[in-house]
């Protein structure tokens, strides 16, 4: 028979998960899924002016074969591309400027940069190629019990290595030069993670890859994504908040009550089987573990505030270096690590439903734009960036682990059937990344569970994955 199963939050690793589960055990799987706010988590949307809009988790990258098939299997359907350009600013001046012209653009970076460009490139090709490994393997049924055997098993000791040094120390030593380090990746980093080019290599690297292949957005918000998984899974969706799990053993077998609150006040029920997604780090959440021995330890690490604010108004495009407003020719600013930059980043955002009809507004026009920043910004600060504004809608997250904290990566399993999935961010943070997680801990489940040992922590699975074809 197959386990009742928790699922704590219903974020995108908590709805990819349950999916994973259930392909996996069968339908007739038995799935509570607890979630205290919206579904979706992270992957919120904001209404300005009767149109939805992104608040954060923007944008997936082209090879993201998770997410690309949840969209197929809901029949959902890729935005519609609006082109833009880009530039990154240093507080005086803009260092690197993109046109409309591809060739131009190629040839602007290899004129400032010289080979960085291209030696930057073959770096993160070489980390996706091996990324990419991971589809086959999980194809194959296989599945890792801790972060370290999954990247070992994708990249050796070189993967797992580049989680402990910087992006910037990684580049160098490939030749990259210390100004582009400075102008390029630092701005890139800036915009995704809210960090300086201190973070370890391999989120660098999934950043990276995600600034310079083609990226796309699921029309009608990404956090569609989740409720259609749910959905499709019928799960069972239980607005409460979890508060903890204590361990209770029938028969030899670990049965976890998982303890919530919701609006009709405090409740518990039991599974078989826990998978938590949400963050357990103390200052993230007031989790308790009981009657678990040995205790489950403390997590380490801390994370990273972020502030996003949904401005619609008209920027100020001479605090730029352009006076007539027409000319300002960007839809994104990217900005480099300069101390008195209050802002990592802004974009020009389109809604969620995108027309046919649909054009960007001409820059003199008052538009919607999406900074991020560390600090929430003062009306000096938006007075800065946008000549007036109808309304700034503002949205305080701690988003990222600071990446720069961690020594260690975390645990998947905590015990015998409860799994750790949001550990995961602490490689990389990304949709797809999360995605991947969720597949490997509904195999890691589905495999204990069989007890089914040859497909867990593999060696040469690269061999092994090529002999099974």
């Amino acid at each position: 028979p197959s386990p009742p199963a928790a699922v704590v939050g219903a974020g995108l690793g908590g709805s990819a998960v349950a999916y994973f589960l259930q392909q996996h055990f069968g339908p007739q799987v038995q799935l509570d899924v607890y979630e205290a706010a919206a579904v979706g988590g992270r992957l919120a949307t904001l209404t300005v002016n009767k149109q939805q809009y992104e608040s954060r988790g923007a944008s997936i990258h082209a090879l993201s074969l998770h997410m690309q098939d949840f969209v197929k299997i809901l029949g959902l359907k890729h935005r519609r591309e609006v082109a833009g350009k880009s530039a990154i600013f240093s507080g005086e001046h803009f260092v690197l400027e993109e046109t409309d012209w591809y060739l131009l653009n190629l040839f602007r970076l290899w004129w400032h940069y010289g080979i960085s460009f291209l030696r930057l490139q073959m770096w993160v090709e070489e980390v996706m190629e091996k990324f990419m490994r991971i589809y086959k393997y999980q194809a194959h049924g296989y599945a890792f019990s801790s972060l370290e055997e999954l990247l070992r098993s994708l990249g050796g000791d070189a993967f797992i290595n580049m989680t402990q040094r910087s992006v910037a120390e990684s580049l160098l030593e490939v030749g990259v030069t210390q100004r582009f380090v400075d102008d390029v990746i630092a701005a890139v980093l800036r915009s995704s993670y809210g960090q300086s080019v201190l973070v370890p290599a391999f989120a660098g690297a999934m950043s990276l890859a995600g600034a310079q292949g083609s990226t796309w957005a699921v029309e009608g918000g990404n956090k569609l994504v989740c409720s259609g998984l749910l959905k499709l899974t019928k799960a069972n969706v239980i607005a409460a908040r979890v508060t903890g799990v204590s361990l209770h053993s029938s028969e030899g077998r670990a049965l976890y009550q998982v303890h919530y609150e919701g609006s009709e006040g405090q409740g518990s029920a039991f599974y078989d089987m826990v998978v938590v997604t949400t963050p357990l780090h103390p200052s993230r959440s007031n989790f308790t573990f009981e009657n678990f021995e040995p205790p489950i330890a403390d997590f380490p690490g801390a994370f990273q505030p972020s502030v996003t604010s949904v401005v619609h108004g008209y920027l100020n495009s001479s605090y730029f270096g352009f006076p007539d407003p027409k000319l300002f020719p960007f839809a994104s600013i990217l900005t480099t690590d300069t101390p008195d930059l209050f802002f990592n980043a802004m974009d020009n955002i389109c809604p969620v439903n995108i027309s046919a009809a649909f054009r960007r507004k001409q820059p003199q026009e008052a538009a919607v734009w999406r900074v991020l920043s560390q600090q929430p910004l003062d009306k000096q600060q938006l007075k800065t960036l946008f000549r007036s504004y109808y309304s700034v809608q503002v949205t305080e997250w701690q988003t990222y682990p600071r990446y720069d904290a961690a020594k260690s990566l975390p645990p998947i399993v905590l015990h015998e059937n409860l799994f750790y999935l949001s550990g995961v961010e602490w490689v990389a943070s990304s949709m797809e990344m999360i995605a991947v997680a969720a597949k490997n801990v509904a195999l890691l489940a589905y495999n204990r569970w069989h007890q089914d040992l040859e497909k867990i922590d593999q060696k040469d699975l690269m061999h092994k994955v090529k002999t099974e074809l």
